[in-house]
Parts: C-alpha cells; sequence; structure tokens
C-alpha cells in the first residue's frame, strides 16, 4: 500500500503533480532542533516560522533580544505550542559567540539543523569589536567560529545538517583577497559584501570534504535570489525601490531553498540551492550551480587556515582534511 500525504494524494503522485517545491513539500520537523542566527526578520524569520510550523524546536540565534522575543511570539501565534526559545548572538563579537555557543551547549546536547543565515550587506567600510571588515567578519567569519564551537553538538545526530546562506553576488566582483582582506588598502561596499558570499560556498564545501568521512552531519548551501528583506537599507534608496517593486520576490519565497536545503530528505552534501527562474532571482528552489572560482579547492584550504587562525576556533579533531590534488589558484584569487 503506498504512503499518502495529510490530503490523502499519494506521495509519488503529489511529487509527480507538484515540481514547484513549497512549504508544502517540507516533512514533519517534530523532535528536531534548529539554530537560525538572524530569526528576528527576512528570511530568517521565514525560515524559523515554517520550521515551527512543522514541529522543530527553534533557537532564534539575534542580537537585539527584544526583537527576537517578538518574533518568538509571533511565530507562536502561527504555530500554536510551538516551543520558540531566543539565544543572544552578536555574530561581529568573538567574545559573544562563545558566550552563546557555550550556553546552547550547555543546554542543547544535540542540534539537528544549525542555518547561518544572518548577515550584512553593503555597509560603508566598518569594522567588528575584533577589527574584522563588517561585511566578512560578519558574514563569514562570525558563522565560521559559530560553526566550528557548535559542530559536536551536531556530529551525532544522524540527518543534522549545517546551512549556510550564499547569494547570488558572490559571482559579482568577488575573490578571496587574502592580501587585502579586511579592506584596508582598498575598499568596495559590493566587492567586500561578494568577498563575504563567496567565502560562505567556500566555507561550505571545504566543511562537507572534511564531514565526508567522518559524520552523517553535510553541509549544504543556498541563496534567496532577491529577496526583498532589512538586508537592502544600505542600498540608494532609487536603487532600494526599484529592487523592492519590480525585481525582488518575497522573503518568504526567498526563504524557499534555505528550507529545502535544510530538509528536503533529497539533499546532499555540498549541495547549493536557489531560485529556478529569471537567472536565479526568483521563484521556487532547485539545485543550483556556483561559480567556478567558488570550487577551488587550493583557495577553500587556505581560507579555512586563515579562518582558523583569525578567530582563534578550531573544529572537531576527527575532520581532519582528506589527501586531495588541489587545483591551481589563479592569480584573480590569490
Amino acid at each position: 500500500m503506498s504512503s499518502t500525504d495529510s490530503h490523502g494524494t499519494p506521495i509519488g503522485r503529489r511529487m509527480v503533480m507538484n515540481a514547484k517545491w513549497t512549504s508544502d513539500d517540507l516533512p514533519g520537523q517534530q523532535g528536531r532542533l534548529a539554530v537560525v542566527t538572524g530569526a528576528n526578520t527576512g528570511l530568517g524569520f521565514e525560515t524559523a516560522q515554517v520550521l515551527a510550523a512543522r514541529g522543530a524546536s527553534l533557537v532564534l540565534a539575534v542580537r537585539n533580544i527584544e526583537k527576537g522575543k517578538r518574533a518568538a511570539e509571533r511565530i507562536a501565534e502561527t504555530a500554536p505550542g510551538a516551543n520558540v526559545m531566543v539565544q543572544p548572538l552578536d555574530l561581529t563579537s568573538l567574545d559573544s559567540i562563545r558566550a552563546a555557543a557555550d550556553e546552547l551547549r550547555a543546554k542543547h546536547p544535540r542540534i539537528d539543523l544549525l542555518i547561518n543565515n544572518a548577515g550584512v550587506m553593503l555597509t560603508p567600510r566598518q569594522t567588528t569589536s575584533d577589527g574584522f571588515e563588517l561585511q566578512f567578519g560578519t558574514n563569514h567569519l562570525g558563522h565560521f567560529a559559530l560553526t566550528g564551537l557548535l559542530l559536536e553538538q551536531m556530529l551525532p545526530v544522524p540527518g543534522s545538517r549545517v546551512v549556510t546562506v550564499s547569494s547570488i553576488a558572490h559571482r559579482v566582483r568577488a575573490r578571496i583577497n587574502f592580501h587585502d582582506l579586511q579592506g584596508e588598502r582598498s575598499y568596495s561596499r559590493v566587492g567586500a559584501y561578494g568577498q563575504s558570499k563567496l567565502a560562505n560556498l567556500m566555507f561550505t564545501y571545504e566543511l562537507q570534504r572534511r564531514l565526508s568521512g567522518a559524520a552523517t552531519t553535510i553541509a549544504v548551501a543556498a541563496h534567496p535570489g532577491l529577496a526583498d528583506t532589512e538586508l537592502t537599507r544600505n542600498s540608494p534608496a532609487i536603487a532600494a525601490y526599484l529592487y523592492a517593486r519590480l525585481i525582488s520576490q518575497k522573503a518568504a519565497m526567498g526563504a524557499l531553498p534555505v528550507l529545502r536545503a535544510a530538509t528536503d530528505p533529497g539533499v546532499v552534501g555540498a549541495q547549493y540551492y536557489g531560485p529556478g527562474g529569471f537567472f536565479g532571482a526568483r521563484g521556487y528552489p532547485k539545485l543550483a550551480e556556483s561559480s567556478r572560482r567558488s570550487h577551488d579547492t587550493a583557495i577553500q584550504r587556505r581560507l579555512w587556515k586563515v579562518s582558523e587562525e583569525l578567530t582563534g576556533v578550531t573544529f572537531p579533531a576527527e575532520l581532519t582534511p582528506p589527501l586531495l590534488t588541489l587545483q591551481h589558484a589563479g592569480p584573480a584569487a590569490a
């Protein structure tokens, strides 16, 4: 006898009928714990809200506690009985990241999902409390450190996943500029954002390579296309208006690739999901292709080493990098 969904439709038939992956396709998440960074607004909130509706326990890891509490209340209204917790986390501070990780490890012996969603975009040059360029420090180094500090809670958990949110901007003026990672010699808002989003992908691919022989945990990435969220607040006014009115899609649609990467049973490590239409800017989620540069294993490994040195965070010892022939790192990536 074939299995049916909640509507009584045979699952196999439903998959054929519904080629567009939506939140209705998301499997039940009862008994799972998801930590979502930046979950008080935008993509993070939409992601957390759907996971809670499917039965997951949620930790909203946020910088602004009051906004986090209001987000938790809104989620509870749409998902009665949902277990939603708020965790202080400032990704611009390694001290805050370590404190948050200590609290999460103490409270939660297992973590099923870590969704590295929070970020900043197109900011004027600023630095984190540790002296890192703000976009690189928040979007990449902050999540690198948080993942490394929480991974031991995930490695024994079957089906656990680290999902890191990148962007189509990883193709735009993006390279890992090891000679000026913090933009001290020359700074471009667009270039710095592109570097941070390229780093998100390279981190995912290198993490999956290290996970492949040691755990059931997988590392995957996603991007929201052009989603109308608060991230656009640093864009010029006219560009933000046109973006919101003419180009972008709603945050709920932008969250679908993240949700698919986090929950679809067919997802495997090192995959990358994004909107399937309009050059990846909008639409329902499907497998996406990242840039050729993002797959450069030599740069991935060099970035990993530098990230460990900058953050002081090393990953569990069992995640030793496998032997492989490194690709040549061309001058554009140096």
